[in-house]
Order: structure tokens, then C-alpha cells, then sequence
């Protein structure tokens, strides 16, 4: 590649895909803060929200135990927006370019840090608070530099495109939504879901899940393992390349074979991307459940499901007026219906063809544009 700014467009349309093991040994430590700078505007936005929390509550942990106060009803409200705001906050940043503005958010979010270690936090110790800010601040350049952060990008945006298209999957998803709508109202799974503890719930849930994730492995390494081989590309891939960073690079005649990690690299964003788009209507579909049962689930009504009266819950450490039973019953409902979606997006054909397909035709892109990118820098 001819200038800098060549080579590092092309490094970022690779990570934009969640390609990081393509670009060469070297590429991914290079400007690690200034590619940090989405991550870290997200985490400057959190240490912000904490700040003001502390404030308004004087309490440094959010725990409402019966009718909250015009203070609770703030840090719920807080508790609500914090995610998306931080998340805008995040794309925001991630669609500049400009170093001088991704450095000065680099500088604005290591000062709220710092600001949310003596002011928020979950604690009222500043050097608690600090180590804890100071493992996030190294695990998010840790995540840049190995090319996990890239990789975790691409899958938020695949979940907000999948926001788009979430109509058409709930529409497949409404067998097993009338189904756990059954297990809904049946006393003995409320009974359960009052009596496990979270942590046996948990455990529960991420063997259900595990066994999901296997059903969409399986089915992506079926799909990819052609499109990897040597033989596989054909002159005609030329022309997906037209309008991208590789449109007038060199090219070569036959692929090189990729290495063990780009093939895990590949096979794993592949499958990731059918991952969150299953995870995302699964999530929805839960969070349906968790509407319809603050509605629904008065304290009589909890009591004949469950046999006791908790009427508070515990999420992220938080005690929020949810009702415990209602809270893990929703995250049992949520993994089933995981699980039925990820076994359906194996074997319906309307389904690959709609969304898995369009994913391969996007694959045999990158790694027609990988053939160029590696013959430009071979030097």
C-alpha cells in the first residue's frame, strides 16, 4: 500500500466486519487509544451517570425495598437510559475519524473516570472504586488491542441492524411464544423460579444456552467450509470489490490458504452474527414477558403462584420493586425461547436464504478484498 492512509482505511473496513486477524502481525496495537475511544466514551458516559446518581440519592448503591421515593424513581429512570445513552455515545464516536476528536474524548472520558472514582462508584472507597475504573480502562485496551473490542463492535451493530428486520422474526418466533405463554401461568414453574437460587439458575440457563450455540456452530461450519477453500474463488468476485479501499489493488489468481486463526476469525463472526440475531428477538421476547407481568402479577395473585410475598428483586446487584419470582422466571422464558430459535434458524431454508445467505455473499467480499490487502502488503 502506497500511503499510511491507505493502509489504515483498509485496516478499518476489516475491523468494521470483525476481521481483526486478517490485517498483518502489528496492525492491531497500533493507535490503541484513539481506536479505544468509542469504548471509553461509553465508559466515560456510565462514570458520568454514577456521578449524578450519588448526588441526587446520597446513596452510592441502588437498593429500593417497597414504594420508592422521588429520589428512586430518578436512579430507576438513570438505571434505564444509561445503557442507550452510552451506547450513542459510543457510535458517535466510532463514526469520526478525526484523531484530535478521538483524542480529546479519550481525555474527557479518563477525566470522568476519575471524577467517578471520587464522586460515584459503587462504593464510597476512592481506592476501591479507582482499581475497579482502572480494570475496566485496561480491559477495554486489552479488547482493542487482541481485536476482541472489534469483534464485540460488529456485533452491536449487527444487533441494532437486526432491530430492522425484528418484526419478520417474531413472527416466527410466535410458536414458542405461545408455548412458554403456558409455561407462563403454570403454578409449579413459578414455584420454581421463586425457590432456585440465581446462581443454580444461571447455571441452567448457560446449559440451554450452550446447547443453542452448538445447533448454530454446527449449522455455520456447514455453510463456510466451502467458501475457505483455495479453489473457491472465481474471477467474477472482482467486481464486489468496486468502491472499497482493495477496488484498484493487485490481486492474485488463486487464494492463499488462510491461517487457524483467521479461519476461527471467520467461522467465528459468522456464527456470532446468527447468535445475536436469535439473542436479540429472545431478548425481546423477555422483555414482553417482564411488561405483561408487572402488569398482570398483583401481590394476591404472586402469592398463589408462589407461596411467599417477595415482591422486590435483585438485577446487576441492584434491588429493584420487580418481584424476584417474576425476574427469573422471565430469564428461563427468555433462554427457551433462545433455544427454539436457534434450532429453527438451522434447518428453515426461508430463514438461511433470507438472512445467512446475504452473510456468505458478505464473507466471499472480505475475503476476496483479504486476498489484496495480504499481495499490497507482502513487503
Amino acid at each position: 500500500m502506497t500511503t499510511t492512509d491507505q493502509r489504515e482505511s483498509a485496516e478499518r473496513w476489516f475491523l468494521e466486519r470483525g476481521l481483526p486477524y486478517v490485517l498483518r502481525p502489528g496492525a492491531l496495537v497500533r493507535r490503541v487509544w484513539l481506536r479505544s475511544a468509542p469504548a471509553l466514551a461509553a465508559f466515560g458516559v456510565m462514570m458520568l451517570f454514577s456521578i449524578i446518581v450519588v448526588a441526587v440519592t446520597g446513596k452510592h448503591t441502588i437498593d429500593i425495598d417497597g414504594s420508592p421515593t422521588r429520589a428512586e424513581w430518578f436512579a430507576l429512570a438513570v438505571v434505564i437510559v444509561v445503557v442507550p445513552v452510552a451506547s450513542v455515545a459510543g457510535w458517535l464516536v466510532s463514526r469520526t475519524s478525526d484523531a484530535r476528536l478521538r483524542a480529546a474524548t479519550v481525555v474527557v472520558s479518563l477525566v470522568l473516570a476519575v471524577l467517578g472514582a471520587i464522586f460515584g462508584g459503587p462504593s464510597p472507597r476512592f481506592l476501591a472504586d479507582a482499581i475497579a475504573e482502572a480494570v475496566v480502562i485496561a480491559a477495554i485496551l486489552l479488547c482493542t488491542a487482541t481485536g476482541i473490542g472489534a469483534v464485540s463492535g460488529w456485533a452491536v451493530r449487527i444487533m441494532l441492524t437486526n432491530l430492522a428486520s425484528i418484526g419478520d422474526l417474531f413472527v416466527r418466533a410466535l410458536p414458542v411464544l405461545l408455548l412458554t405463554m403456558l409455561v407462563f401461568f403454570n403454578g409449579p414453574a413459578w414455584k420454581m423460579a421463586a425457590t432456585v437460587t440465581r446462581g443454580r439458575l444461571w447455571l441452567a440457563l448457560l446449559f440451554l444456552v450452550l446447547i443453542a450455540a452448538s445447533f448454530l456452530l454446527s449449522g455455520t461450519l456447514g455453510q463456510v467450509r466451502p467458501i475457505l477453500a483455495p479453489e473457491a474463488k472465481r474471477p467474477e468476485h472482482a467486481q464486489m470489490l468496486v468502491g472499497t479501499p482493495f477496488e484498484h489493488l493487485p490481486d492474485r489468481p488463486r487464494r492463499k490458504p488462510l491461517s487457524k486463526a483467521e479461519r476461527i476469525n471467520v467461522v467465528f463472526v459468522l456464527a456470532l452474527s446468527q447468535f445475536v440475531r436469535v439473542l436479540t428477538v429472545a431478548l425481546s421476547t423477555g422483555l414482553i414477558f417482564l411488561v405483561f407481568g408487572l402488569i398482570l402479577i398483583s401481590p394476591d395473585l404472586l402469592i398463589e403462584l408462589t407461596g411467599q410475598g417477595r415482591f422486590d428483586g435483585e438485577i446487576l446487584t441492584m434491588t429493584l420493586p420487580i418481584p424476584q419470582a417474576l425476574i427469573q422466571m422471565v430469564m428461563f422464558l427468555t433462554a427457551l425461547t433462545f433455544m427454539y430459535l436457534a434450532a429453527r434458524a438451522v434447518g428453515d431454508k426461508e430463514y438461511r436464504a433470507q438472512y445467512l445467505d446475504p452473510l456468505v455473499e458478505e464473507l466471499l467480499l472480505t475475503l476476496v478484498a483479504r486476498d489484496r490487502y495480504r499481495t499490497a502488503t507482502a513487503t
